[in-house]
């Protein structure tokens, strides 16, 4: 089996976490990026604008 070098994180409205939108992102499995948590600008259809969207830990099945 290779080596996992991304790993698949779910990301949520920062004002809003448990909306039932969200994005799914790649993000690096190993090294500095890994350690750092991921903060995107995002455009969210719920509210029709650019919100700032932050990473949500995922249940441990869906990996």
């Amino acid at each position: 089996m290779a080596k996992k070098t991304h790993i698949k994180v779910r990301l949520v409205p920062e004002e809003k976490p448990d909306s039932p939108f969200f994005y799914y992102v790649k993000k690096p499995a190993g090294g500095e990026k890994a350690k750092v948590k991921l903060k995107v600008r995002k455009y969210n259809p719920s509210t029709r604008k650019h919100e700032i969207f932050v990473e949500k830990k995922l249940p441990p099945h869906s990996k």
